[in-house]
């Protein structure tokens, strides 16, 4: 099969795969952990980084435990990279995060550093691919390697609700380890179609009423009643002067996980068709490294 003129398999083979929003992995556990009561010697608020290895090294294992035997072993690891195309288009985007993150207590650059040395480690270690693009978010990956092929079998492990939008692909499924359930969206298209509409705060993106900086400058939206997404599911009825025609165009870009650049997408399907994957035989000697003895005694879970 070619997409986008890119060899990606065999004729008439199929391939059923656990796709993970790792960034969503780490991010968790790390918060999980920090929000613990002592550890080891770690104080509630710090980072321990020997449990946080072991707690997404083991979330790792409970995703196939829980759907290898539906999904297989072969887990994808989709990692965020610096640099997401969609700032360069808005550069707006997150940039509330950002400024959480200068107001916070926490040493965000001493917690990155350690949340990229985990990766990088399960990236040698592990027998999955672990894919990490420039200017590509795991979204982006995620959404690519789904739209490979429609006879496949995905299912993505996160939360992230953008994701719902690819369940218009009848071979797509989701599951939140946070909230431990499968989700479930009965109208993706429509879905998609609202969430452009109402633009997402946490990803600093406004509704089509309000102007890129409305988040920056903290001030208010133009409010969307119930009433008027109701009444604009039929995009013919929504008023789109010259402004609000803009805004539904900037929110399609940054939402609609169609419109990912050409170039990104051959950039990510060349990362992981080319992708090796190391050897299962470095598992243990990991394992014995790190003292992670309850990994190892069920490695073959792995």
């Amino acid at each position: 099969m070619f997409y986008l003129g890119i060899s990606i398999c065999s004729e008439g083979e199929l391939y059923i795969m656990i796709i993970v929003d790792m960034h969503q992995v780490l991010i968790s556990n790390l918060m999980v952990q920090m929000n613990r009561v002592s550890y080891n010697g770690t104080k509630k608020g710090e980072a321990n980084k020997e449990m946080v290895r072991h707690m997404v090294c083991n979330s790792l294992r409970g995703y196939v435990v829980k759907f290898g035997n539906e999904y297989g072993k072969d887990l994808v690891l989709a990692c965020d990279s610096g640099n997401p195309w969609r700032r360069e288009f808005f550069p707006q985007y997150k940039a509330s995060r950002k400024q959480g993150r200068e107001e916070s207590t926490n040493d965000w650059d001493i917690l990155f550093n350690l949340i990229w040395e985990i990766k990088e480690e399960i990236s040698q270690n592990f027998p999955y691919k672990v894919i990490s693009v420039d200017n590509a978010e795991a979204d982006d990956i995620i959404a690519t390697i789904v739209k490979l092929q429609t006879e496949d079998k995905y299912l993505i492990i996160s939360g992230d609700k953008d994701f719902k939008q690819l369940q218009k692909y009848s071979n797509v499924s989701q599951y939140a380890p946070i909230q431990k359930t499968m989700v479930v969206e009965d109208n993706p298209t429509r879905y998609l179609h609202e969430q452009i509409i109402k633009g997402d705060r946490s990803d600093g993106i406004p509704n089509i009423l309000s102007p890129d900086d409305v988040f920056i400058t903290k001030t208010k939206q133009s409010p969307i009643t119930k009433k008027k997404l109701e009444e604009w599911a039929d995009i013919e009825n929504i008023p789109l002067g010259s402004e609000t025609k803009k805004y539904y165009n900037r929110n399609k870009k940054l939402i609609d996980l169609t419109l990912i650049p050409n170039s990104l997408e051959e950039t990510i399907i060349n990362s992981y068709t080319e992708y090796e994957v190391p050897s299962r035989s470095k598992l243990l000697p990991y394992f014995m490294t790190f003292k992670l003895k309850s990994l190892i005694e069920n490695i073959n879970d792995f």
